[in-house]
């Protein structure tokens, strides 16, 4: 892996072996990057509000270059070894996993793991072992005996409307998961989602869509950073976009802060302006 952006003189140094304070090796140079490294490539920032530290809401996503967000319903065939540490680091960075109730059935989503490797870091920060998972849903049609809902490390969060089905919240929480209610109907308020984690003490989210929450994120306008994987592949067909929905009424501006690339995969990350 190397940085191609933002520009350093440790990127400028890659043809000349390496920069002071780098053991010999400059952030250009084509290296497999650790785990410590990448943690700090894609720390969250730091700062707080009148109230207490503000949520940061940041999205990983994967894209063909063709736009494909998928290929046969899943993102795994168009991702890649430095893809998945990426995803695994992103994952131990946060207090807590966002995620459409599609993307749960369609990925077979797990619980959260705690990672020895991150155990320090977390432990520093002031963090559980593991992110919970929370999942969007208005209609609670979930399989609520998985272990993603029955035998989580943290308890897993569901997010709905106060409209929401009472026998699907009496199922969501004999299963053992939390119902977090964050709309006044049946679907859920993305603002109000953002603001009811932050109120558990959860503020370093991480997003991983799909599709159509990512849509609803960006048009609600509480995205704050898009961690956008762009594989070196074409795969035609109708695939989702990684964003879906309505449009908005004005395109989102963001400024890219980051640009790494492996083995023609660009690691991009961009934030809100």
């Amino acid at each position: 892996m190397r940085r191609l952006f933002p520009v350093t003189d440790e990127t400028a140094a890659r043809d000349s072996g390496g920069a002071p304070g780098t053991g010999g090796r400059a952030d250009g140079t084509d290296r497999e990057w650790g785990l410590e490294e990448l943690a700090a490539a894609y720390a969250y920032p730091s700062g707080s509000g009148p109230a207490g530290p503000e949520p940061w809401l940041r999205a990983n996503m994967v894209s063909t270059l063709d736009g494909a967000a998928q290929h046969d319903g899943r993102s795994q065939p168009i991702s890649s070894a430095a893809d998945m540490r990426i995803f695994g680091t992103l994952r131990a960075l946060a207090d807590a996993v966002v995620v459409g109730a599609e993307t749960v059935r369609q990925e077979g989503y797990r619980p959260a793991r705690a990672r020895e490797d991150f155990a320090a870091l977390r432990e520093a920060a002031g963090q559980g072992p593991a992110p919970a998972i929370a999942v969007v849903s208005a209609s609670l049609d979930l399989d609520f005996s998985l272990p993603l809902f029955t035998s989580p490390l943290v308890p897993t969060l569901v997010l709905t409307g106060a409209a929401a089905a009472p026998d699907r919240i009496a199922a969501a929480e004999k299963a053992g998961a939390q119902i977090v209610i964050a709309g006044d109907g049946m679907g859920v308020d993305p603002a109000r989602a953002v603001r009811a984690l932050a109120d558990r003490g959860l503020h370093r989210l991480l997003t991983e869509g799909g599709p159509r929450l990512l849509g609803q994120l960006v048009a609600a306008g509480v995205l704050d950073e898009l961690c956008l994987t762009v594989s070196p592949m074409l795969t035609a067909g109708d695939a989702q976009r990684i964003a879906g929905g309505p449009p908005v009424a004005v395109p989102r501006r963001f400024e890219l802060t980051s640009l790494l690339e492996e083995a023609g995969f660009l690691f991009s990350r961009y934030r809100r302006t």
